[in-house]
């Protein structure tokens, strides 16, 4: 009987669009997982590979929305507050966009509004902010959990749900692959934290110290969660000279991570000989 897969990725802003190239190679593998767990961007991938997307349908989608400029704005105007009572809401946050909004107006019409809809289940991440704990959703409303996974502090407002106040679930968790080691039993990682890199930036601006400290907070977690327990399979994707934000550089990030899809499918391969040896007494 052939082994079966589970696979989590990671958060990481729009260093997650390499995720796609994760989901292409399992699919010309021939290879559905049978649990998903994501963070952040990471959920929002998940999602659509837990709907039944094929990453060829996910690739596209990413690229006739983020392709553009005009495109985004599009969508961003859509995704503007219904009324001045709801942009006041809470006070007058510029900075902070309402990501369940935004979420809506990005999202592909393939992923459903609820958790059993889904064709694979799937776990999503969230911070309980006021509950200083690691929240994980599987059931119920499915968009209202991608938001709190993905709401970046001091990018989005966070979300409520249940009493609790949510934000991105990548700083309890930033590679969820614990919460599906017993459901599968082959479990790929792929981590798009990234760290600060020289390579773009000599003097970063306080954007950017903001992003890499915690970029540095979450590599710090990975690490701490490796000794403890490890994946059978880790992809770390070259993404750290992007910028959490950069959702507009699509082609750029594709590009400098394609060579993921091959090393996905040789990790696979290892994984499957060490899967089907036989165990030493």
């Amino acid at each position: 009987m052939s082994p079966t897969f589970g696979i989590a990725f990671g958060g990481g802003g729009a260093r997650g669009l390499a995720h796609i190239h994760v989901i292409e190679a399992l699919d010309e593998l021939g290879i559905r997982p049978v649990a998903i767990a994501g963070s952040s961007i990471g959920a929002i991938m998940g999602a659509g590979m837990a709907a039944g997307m094929k990453g060829r349908d996910i690739h596209d989608h990413a690229r006739s929305i983020l392709g553009t400029r005009a495109q985004v704005a599009s969508r961003m105007w859509k995704a503007r507050p219904g009324s001045f009572a709801e942009a006041m809401q809470g006070g007058l946050h510029v900075s902070q966009f309402n990501v369940e909004r935004i979420l809506k107006a990005f999202l592909p019409e393939a992923v459903p509004d609820r958790f059993e809809d889904l064709a694979i289940p799937l776990k999503v991440t969230a911070t309980d902010y006021f509950g200083h704990e690691l929240a994980v959703f599987d059931s119920g409303d499915l968009h209202s959990a991608l938001a709190a996974s993905a709401a970046i502090p001091a990018v989005f407002r966070p979300v409520s749900r249940d009493g609790r106040l949510l934000i991105d679930g990548g700083i309890y968790n930033p590679v969820p692959f614990d919460l599906i080691e017993r459901d599968a039993d082959i479990v790929v990682a792929v981590d798009v934290v990234g760290a600060p890199s020289e390579a773009e930036r000599k003097r970063p601006s306080s954007v950017d110290l903001m992003f890499g400290a915690t970029q540095l907070m979450m590599q710090s977690i990975i690490a701490n969660k490796l000794m403890q327990c490890r994946p059978d399979i880790l992809i770390r994707p070259p993404v750290s000279r992007f910028r959490v934000l950069d959702f507009l550089k699509i082609d750029a990030v594709m590009a400098e991570t394609v060579a993921v899809k091959d090393e996905v499918k040789r990790e696979v391969e290892r994984a499957l000989a060490a899967h089907y040896q036989p165990q030493k007494h």
